[in-house]
């Protein structure tokens, strides 16, 4: 079985949902809003690396990217990232109800770059600036909201920080994920 994320079909993607489709995301949407209030303690635990533990801030990306990546259709994104954020929520995540607001930033940034294409391109390259403009919106989000009275310097490091792990950690986990999962058979019938 050849396993490839660069499939562009000559016609415009079925862009209709189907009911599986829905219990797709929001079952990625609930997986990921438990790991986000399990990334919770690791994450404290990793404020000894100052700014830099932005690295690893693509946990809280993976869904924007993940969802989209099987189901192709338009709104999988957001959808799914929503779903993680409003479970996070409920469940007590540390950041309370703008968890919210940030999961919408989110999920929409990385949307706008799955339209941009027309849900038709999932190479690499796509899913890195969508993981890269879902890391943006959420440190403009953070920024506005957690990081005032920042020094620039400390910002930019976050910056970068989130930059990579959107750029980079987010697309390579997505796509080693949805291989592991396209291997078990759970996704026969999805485009992945």
């Amino acid at each position: 079985m050849t396993t490839t994320f660069e499939s562009a079909p000559a016609t415009l993607p079925d862009t209709r949902w189907r009911t599986r489709d829905i219990v797709v995301a929001a079952v990625i949407g609930v997986a990921f809003g438990v790991a986000f209030v399990l990334a919770g303690g690791p994450w404290k635990a990793l404020e000894f690396m100052g700014p830099l533990q932005n690295i690893f801030y693509g946990i809280w990306l993976l869904p924007a990217i993940v969802a989209p990546l099987i189901i192709r259709k338009p709104g999988a994104a957001l959808f799914a990232e929503m779903v993680a954020a409003g479970l996070s929520a409920i469940l007590g995540s540390a950041w309370g109800v703008d968890t919210l607001l940030s999961g919408f930033v989110q999920g929409a940034a990385a949307e706008l770059v799955f339209a941009f294409t027309l849900y038709r391109s999932w190479n690499f390259a796509v899913l890195a600036i969508a993981g890269l403009a879902s890391a943006m919106a959420a440190f403009v989000h953070d920024t506005v909201i957690w990081y005032q009275g920042y020094a620039t310097d400390v910002l930019v490091i976050i910056a970068i920080s989130m930059a990579i792990s959107g750029l980079v950690v987010v697309p390579l986990v997505s796509i080693a994920l949805v291989r592991a999962l396209r291997s078990t058979g759970v996704l026969d019938g999805f485009p992945a």
